[in-house]
């Protein structure tokens, strides 16, 4: 599989499930992701500008492939209500390949 193909899990995380519903429906519906994942009220604790905050968030867990996390980057942060929003992703290093190759259908990615 071409590294550009390789599938990821990109972490998220949102204020709000109102927010995190919408980008959800906005990567699944732009063929940015396969799946969205949205896991309700986790308490964060984080440094912002010099303090410690705490913040009810939801998460969201979005399975795709390399070669579309920069779009998927971009989308989230032109719609996304915070200054920074968390925007990571994860190798993934084995997985079901009947799933793999649906993830990877699902985005428009080529299987090779």
């Amino acid at each position: 599989m071409p590294d550009n193909q390789k599938p990821i899990v990109v972490l998220m995380t949102a204020p709000s499930r109102d927010e995190a519903e919408k980008l959800a429906e906005l990567l699944v519906g732009r063929e940015l992701a396969a799946c969205v994942q949205i896991v309700p009220e986790m308490q964060s604790v984080y440094r912002w500008q010099g303090n410690i905050e705490k913040q009810t968030e939801i998460l969201l867990i979005c399975k795709t492939v390399t070669s579309k996390f920069a779009e998927l980057e971009r989308e989230v942060r032109t719609l996304h209500s915070y200054e920074t929003p968390e925007i990571v992703a994860l190798d993934i290093s084995a997985g079901s390949e009947p799933y793999l190759d649906w993830l990877t259908a699902s985005v428009g990615a080529q299987i090779d």
